[in-house]
């Protein structure tokens, strides 16, 4: 390893920080005007039929209410969330001879900040289902 020079980093033969920053600009463009033109060139027309609300390919009827209580879908994004951490900790597991003390800091700074979400989430009545359940039922509680 040597020591990189400033020049070094802002060379446009070097990969680094300039070409990064030129890419960024050049696609950041790219982006609004494609968009810009798609605005411009494209047909504006109001009918009522596109401002019907799309349910693929079948004309909407009744009222768009949840079918089961949001609680359960709340327990169901709190299992996706916590459930990621398995892989994890079974791609640490794998590795920790590889990872060695470094990896272990690493993965407990990790089960850390799980544990801090939960506590939070814990906190906020997330997994509270009869305070939720309440709360639907008399929404002036």
């Amino acid at each position: 390893m040597h020591p990189v020079s400033i020049m070094e980093t802002l060379s446009p033969w070097e990969p680094g920080f300039l070409s990064l920053f030129v890419f960024g600009l050049m696609v950041g463009a790219l982006i609004f005007l494609l968009l810009f033109l798609s605005y411009w060139l494209g047909e504006k027309k109001n009918t009522p039929e596109k401002r019907m609300p799309y349910e693929c390919g079948i004309i909407p009827s009744g009222a768009a209410q949840f079918s089961h209580p949001v609680p359960f879908y709340l327990v169901a994004v709190f299992f996706l969330i916590f459930d990621v951490e398995s892989a994890f900790l079974f791609a640490w597991a794998v590795a920790f001879k590889e990872l060695g003390w470094a990896g272990w800091f690493q993965i407990c700074f990790f089960i850390l900040l799980l544990l801090v979400g939960l506590w939070y989430i814990w906190k906020k009545q997330g997994l509270d289902w009869i305070h939720s359940f309440g709360k639907l039922r008399n929404p002036q509680k």
